[in-house]
């Protein structure tokens, strides 16, 4: 009897996000003739794309065992960055996504690289980073957002192709690539190994510290991917952007079903627990209710996703 109820524990836990996902979508449809419609949903995958990106980065994190709560501060430092060098008649675009990836490439280095040699703990280790980090977009902007971008940078954010707005594009090419080196790549395998039994895992033969280096100086990468698209739909690099980020990446992970306690999450469980933030929001404003009650829901739906995670490990 244990069993059968464990059994279907578990295809709650992998399913129970898309199911509730799709119910609230068919509510929402029959609630408010705003909601299906192509460009209510254009613009759900627009807001959508930068926690999207910043999700997918933490979810490895998570994986193996950590965790980042320097993603806010990441999307400001690489948005101020991209945005110094992104100027009309200065450098091609090229150049400002160039040095906003390698800026976050950076910081996510640096913190795989401080919480691999010292030993402190993750949340530690980036909870300055993300002081270190806010502090250095104040630095760099002198306190004040950079505007006057060039066409060509605003594209990112803001642009489209084939009716397509071109944040979607790019969510959608990062959940495949993504997906692929979780899935398919030794990498991908090591982290879930890592996460699971970090002990077990070195005994194996597994370089955990490099594997730990790799995934902070990705969560740094797609950080900074985020920062720049943030950066482009709002045509100006912001000190102050990216506060509270961190929270709804790490909300759509553990919706999304990756376990607080590494070794288990996928990239599709968190693109569902992204999808599922954005039309909260989403209907929320359509159906005109204060954006207060946002915060009470989806503290509600957190707490209700580590539970049941705490839940199922203990039925094993």
């Amino acid at each position: 009897m244990e069993n059968r109820f464990t059994s279907k524990f578990r295809s709650f836990g992998q399913y129970g996000i898309f199911l509730a996902f799709v119910i609230i979508c068919i509510v929402l449809t029959f609630s408010t003739s705003k909601f299906f419609t192509v460009s209510n949903l254009m613009n759900i995958g627009t807001q959508v794309s930068i926690n999207a990106l910043l999700a997918f980065g933490v979810t490895f994190v998570i994986i193996t065992g950590g965790i980042d709560l320097s993603l806010g501060s990441m999307v400001a430092v690489t948005g101020v960055v991209a945005a110094t060098f992104a100027h009309p008649d200065t450098y091609p675009v090229i150049v400002p996504l160039f040095v906003g990836l390698a800026a976050g490439v950076g910081l996510g280095a640096f913190n795989g690289l401080v919480i691999t040699k010292s030993k402190v703990p993750p949340f530690i280790v980036t909870l300055g980073t993300m002081t270190i980090g806010r502090g250095l977009a104040l630095i760099l902007s002198k306190g004040r957002p950079i505007s006057n971008l060039s066409d060509s940078f605003n594209f990112i954010g803001g642009g489209n192709i084939f009716g397509i707005p071109f944040p979607i594009i790019i969510l959608i090419l990062a959940f495949i690539i993504c997906s692929l080196l979780l899935n398919k790549t030794i990498l991908g395998r090591y982290m879930y190994a890592v996460g699971g039994n970090e002990q077990a895992a070195r005994a194996s033969g597994i370089r955990v510290n490099r594997v730990k280096m790799w995934v902070y100086t990705l969560c740094g990468l797609l950080s900074a991917l985020g920062g720049i698209l943030l950066t482009s739909r709002i045509t100006t690099g912001q000190p102050n952007a990216g506060a509270g980020f961190e929270l709804d990446a790490i909300a759509a992970a553990i919706i999304g079903g990756t376990s607080t306690s590494g070794g288990t999450g996928t990239m599709t469980g968190t693109l569902i627990g992204a999808l599922l933030i954005g039309v909260i929001s989403n209907s929320l404003d359509l159906l005109n209710v204060t954006s207060y009650y946002q915060q009470v829901v989806m503290g509600a739906i957190i707490i209700g996703a580590v539970v049941l995670d705490s839940m199922g490990k203990d039925k094993n």
